[in-house]
């Protein structure tokens, strides 16, 4: 009797450890090409893609972000038209921009990339002053999220470096110089926009004239 006893109370712990399993958010393999993927924002099937090469110290790509790409992602990126894939290309000029894209992979590690990201164009001028990104990525998460995130930004460091690094490469590839820039694909065509940024208006007008093509 103890012994069936001691089975039913093994399994009652087995499935408790099974149910929180499941329960818990899978953390995303830290090579570059996942970390890409969980920067990536809609359906990889979508008709167009968008490719931006940006830093999150530069104060041009936060007027791209918050004037552009905001608006693109809730008319376009969530109804399934655009493919949005951000890549880090922090420049050597900016103290804090490498940084910050170490904690936004770390983020995007932990299935939190898109707050993160909102918040460290937000708060740009405070940690950039300051230095202190963490608090700008604390602001963004519940306590739990953001112990999840600075455990993968203390202890995969090296990881969270190299997919900076190949995003930087891929970027480099493209003979990039300035930030942002954006990179359109559709029908089987990519084209460089105008470096440093367009405006919702012209984007939108592009992008309606692609899926009208």
């Amino acid at each position: 009797m103890k012994q069936v006893r001691f089975y039913l109370i093994l399994g009652l712990f087995a499935c408790a450890a099974l149910a929180a399993a499941a329960a818990t958010p899978q953390q995303t393999r830290l090579t570059p090409q996942a970390l890409s993927a969980a920067k990536s924002l809609g359906s990889s099937s979508a008709p167009i893609r968008i490719d931006e090469y940006a830093d999150y110290e530069c104060p041009a790509c936060r007027n791209f972000y918050q004037g552009t790409v905001r608006p693109l992602i809730d008319n376009y990126v969530s109804t399934g038209k655009v493919y949005f894939v951000y890549h880090d290309f922090p420049l050597s000029m900016h103290k804090y921009a490498r940084d910050a894209a170490r904690w936004a992979n770390a983020a995007a590690a932990a299935g939190q990339f898109e707050p993160v990201q909102q918040a460290l164009f937000a708060k740009q001028d405070d940690w950039v002053a300051t230095g202190n990104i963490q608090a700008a990525v604390a602001a963004a998460l519940s306590p739990a999220e953001m112990k999840k995130v600075q455990i993968i930004y203390q202890q995969d460091a090296v990881q969270l470096d190299a997919a900076v690094a190949a995003d930087q490469a891929s970027g480099q590839a493209k003979n990039i110089e300035q930030t942002p820039s954006i990179f359109v694909t559709a029908h089987g065509t990519t084209q460089a926009l105008p470096p440093g940024g367009v405006s919702y208006t012209l984007m939108k007008q592009y992008v309606d004239y692609l899926l009208g093509h």
